[in-house]
């Protein structure tokens, strides 16, 4: 059983530092980006990409700073991702993220995060989060493929009019609940 509990977090509401500037930290970086375009962003590496100065030269909302990581970077911030490559360091920003109550993912380590990173399809509106519980993301990321095949195209279509239903819809939340469910419910009938 997988006892993950999924949600989709609003991260132009939140404040996320990335702790390294190498692949991983790239890798971090666009995943959370591609998911949330809004969100707001610190990376603090001594070396950085270029292709991470890239990102944000064209991305305001992302501030890079070029040094090693201090207590002081998790000063306002409410999610940590450590992407560096030195397990140590790691584990120890990790540890200090914990004696502030912020929620961590740290890189390869499924041990020492409270969270992770997970593979996702999007279609239009649409989003679907995929978790192995961190055992194989390899897995996830072709559970995805098969998703992205599956899911038609005009799924936005289909989701604006069932909030158009949904927002003409009267009577009490239970007998709304019911009429959705059952006009849905056609739509996986085999």
């Amino acid at each position: 059983m997988n006892p993950l509990f999924p949600i989709f977090l609003k991260l132009e509401n939140l404040h996320t530092l990335i702790v390294g500037g190498g692949y991983v930290g790239l890798e971090k970086l666009t995943a959370v980006l591609n998911n949330s375009p809004e969100a707001i962003i610190r990376l603090v590496a001594p070396e950085i990409r270029a292709e991470i100065v890239e990102i944000a030269q064209e991305n305001k909302r992302i501030t890079l700073i070029y040094r090693k990581f201090e207590v002081i970077d998790l000063e306002h911030q409410d999610i940590i991702l450590i992407a560096t490559n030195d397990k140590e360091a790691n584990k120890a920003i990790r540890n200090m993220a914990k004696k502030e109550r912020l929620l961590v993912n740290v890189a390869d380590t499924p041990d020492l995060c409270d969270f992770y990173l997970s593979s996702v399809v999007q279609k239009d509106s649409l989003k679907i989060a995929i978790s192995t519980n961190g055992k194989s993301p390899t897995l996830a990321k072709r559970v995805k493929e098969l998703l992205n095949d599956v899911l038609p195209n005009d799924i936005e279509m289909l989701l604006n009019n069932l909030q158009t239903i949904r927002n003409q819809l009267k009577g009490n939340f239970e007998e709304k609940v019911k009429y959705l469910n059952d006009l849905t419910q056609k739509m996986v009938e085999k």
